[in-house]
């Protein structure tokens, strides 16, 4: 790929062979892969190194400047960005410097992979979700998941106030590598998830539900309360941290 770190360090090298750039030059666009100072930002170059995948920005609370300007940095290095709880406004700025750029409203994700990317996806990761209204944070998590190079599964809308819709994917559940089920309202599904699944899930609470609810609160606690082993739990409607590790764990099968 073009624009990854190995190839960018190789044409560097040859520029200053080849006279192209000076050694000053050099120096300051190497000790840029590694983080780069963009004043309210330090841009961790390194991490797609270190982690297989680049730095991703957390839109919320960024004016649409900052974002766009990390994005900028980010994509000088990786063929790859990910933008979580952005709007759409951001998205067509940047999307005039980037054609390739997507969006999905639901989730709010801006993302761009390569040209290439959908030719070698990896089956194994579920991503369900208790209710309608908890799409938006399982399509973030879904996202999250697809790029870092998997093929998901979706289940939506089988929660526990029609357990019979559920169990109508036990085949899916038995043959997944990792899941995650999403929940807000009281949060159950991911414990009854995992008490009949063999593979790792993952909880995702959402801030969906009545007062009581607590913005999330009650369904992270029932997560965490579980009694069912192999079920670990993200913050709330973190869909985009279940979705990297659910990619992380992908990535170790050989099963």
């Amino acid at each position: 790929m073009e624009n990854e770190i190995g190839k960018i360090l190789d044409k560097l090298l040859d520029d200053f062979q080849d006279k192209g750039i000076s050694r000053k030059e050099l120096t300051k666009k190497i000790s840029e892969l590694y983080f780069e100072d963009i004043g309210f930002a330090k841009v961790d170059h390194h991490r797609k190194l270190r982690r297989g995948f680049p730095e991703v920005i957390f839109g919320a609370n960024k004016t649409k400047h900052q974002t766009i300007e990390i994005a900028k940095s980010i994509l000088k290095y990786s063929n790859k960005l990910l933008i979580t709880k952005a709007d759409r406004d951001c998205y067509i700025d940047l999307k005039k410097d980037f054609p390739r750029l997507n969006y999905d409203d639901l989730s709010q994700c801006i993302y761009l992979v390569p040209e290439d990317h959908d030719n070698n996806l990896k089956d194994g990761i579920v991503i369900m979700c208790a209710g309608t209204s908890d799409i938006p944070i399982a399509e973030e998590a879904c996202i999250s998941a697809y790029m870092m190079e998997n093929n998901i599964k979706k289940i939506f809308d089988v929660g526990v106030a029609g357990l019979h819709r559920l169990l109508n994917f036990k085949k899916e559940i038995l043959e997944a590598k990792v899941i995650i089920a999403v929940a807000g309202m009281e949060g159950a599904l991911p414990g009854i998830v995992s008490s009949i699944s063999t593979c790792p899930v993952i909880g995702v609470p959402t801030s969906i539900g009545y007062g009581t609810g607590f913005k999330g609160v009650s369904s992270l606690l029932t997560m965490l309360n579980s009694c069912s082993p192999g079920l670990s739990v993200v913050n709330i409607d973190n869909g985009f941290g279940a979705g990297y590790i659910a990619g992380l764990i992908n990535r170790q099968s050989t099963i």
